[in-house]
């Protein structure tokens, strides 16, 4: 086991920059995920990490040994892909030992490491199957137990549940996180599914356009984004924005007057005439189903400050426990994620006014998408 160290790693492919001044240093035995919209990098810092890609300036370190020109297959890495990449014509127990048996590994270790690794993974019941006679849950984890079976320094994992169906992929996340917990080899896992970054990561890197936006556990990403993009991708479901402008003390959006809590003010300097964008998260949102009283509301808004909107439901999502609403603003283009609970009953066209928390709003800078607030 050991750290991995990027320092200042940049890739291009001719005139296109893949990936710039990407550094952070992950742990001996930490599990950190690379998370971002597609396009955004992610593969292509794992399949550097690898040697599937030769950086173009920076250093790269596994453990204290610098790696940038040492093959992939002298890197001590197993990667897991996400088409399995499994030997048809193998069975399950010559799959996992595969890796092993190319480093002449003495036979009988291949077999006691091959059955350990098959217990750990509930597979020691289909060692003699090929892997067309599995499920995909069960091809994904001959995958994962070949990278076990190497004892490798770090496991890179590349978006290995996307094929899987939900309840699948559920459970094999499930077997994932423990597996890193009884094992403890430093894991770098690439998804663009911001639920698997959260459940998963010990830190996560989130990336856009080949930068990283934000490094940090879960939990302080989500509740303290760097910037608009953080904000809005992790999160489901994701973070409202409200386009706004500063007038009169207030925050005017779409025609509605919103409240200033009184610390914004004093934080801020608000310019009159500016825009903003507010973001606020649906679980900080409450609503108010008495259509007339918020007809009212809204009339009363019209003149004064205020920590209610008005909208009109569009969409409703029975989840079961839980309702997610899509509204939208009056006259306007702005729509809402609301989170209620299951045992209310919305239709679309529906008038609701909506009882904002301020203290949980986020101010960000339209024109850069930086947190201001």
């Amino acid at each position: 086991m050991a750290n991995v160290r990027l320092e200042d790693i940049k890739r291009r492919f001719n005139n296109v920059t893949a990936i710039e001044n990407i550094t952070f240093e992950i742990p001996d035995g930490e599990f950190w995920v690379l998370v971002g919209p597609s396009g955004c990098g992610k593969s292509t810092i794992l399949r550097t990490i690898a040697g599937l890609e030769t950086a173009t300036s920076g250093k790269l370190y596994i453990g204290d040994r610098l790696v940038n020109n040492i093959p992939a297959r002298q890197r001590d890495v197993a990667m897991v892909f996400q088409n399995y990449a499994l030997y048809p014509h193998m069975s399950v127990a010559q799959n996992i030992g595969f890796g092993l048996e190319m480093r002449k590994v003495d036979r009988k270790i291949i077999q006691e490491r091959v059955m350990n690794v098959a217990r750990s993974l509930s597979l020691d019941h289909l060692l003699d199957r090929k892997p067309k006679q599995l499920s995909g849950g069960q091809q994904q984890r001959v995958a994962l137990g070949r990278a076990i079976a190497r004892e490798p320094q770090v496991f890179l994992l590349d978006e290995p549940l996307s094929n899987l169906d939900a309840q699948l992929r559920d459970d094999t996340r499930a077997e994932l996180k423990q597996l890193h917990q009884e094992l403890g080899i430093t894991t770098i896992y690439v998804t663009h599914d911001q639920v698997e970054a959260m459940t998963l990561a010990d830190k996560i890197v989130v990336l856009n356009r080949g930068r990283i936006q934000q490094i940090g556990d879960p939990q302080t990403i989500y509740a303290s984004p760097a910037n608009q993009m953080v904000a809005t991708f992790l999160g489901s479901p994701p973070m409202n924005i409200l386009p706004a402008i500063y007038q009169n003390n207030s925050f005017d959006v779409s025609g509605q007057l919103l409240a200033i809590p009184a610390d914004v003010k004093e934080k801020l300097q608000l310019r009159q005439g500016h825009s903003y964008d507010l973001g606020i998260r649906p679980e900080h949102i409450k609503i108010n189903t008495d259509s007339e009283q918020a007809e009212q509301q809204l009339s009363d808004n019209s003149t004064q400050n205020s920590e209610l909107l008005l909208v009109e439901v569009k969409v409703v999502e029975p989840l079961g426990r839980e309702t997610l609403i899509r509204a939208g603003l009056p006259g306007s283009a702005v729509m809402l994620n609301i989170q209620v609970g299951g045992d209310v009953r919305l239709r679309p066209g529906d008038r609701l006014s909506l009882q904002l928390d301020l203290n949980q709003l986020f101010v960000f800078d339209p024109k850069t998408g930086d947190r201001i607030l």
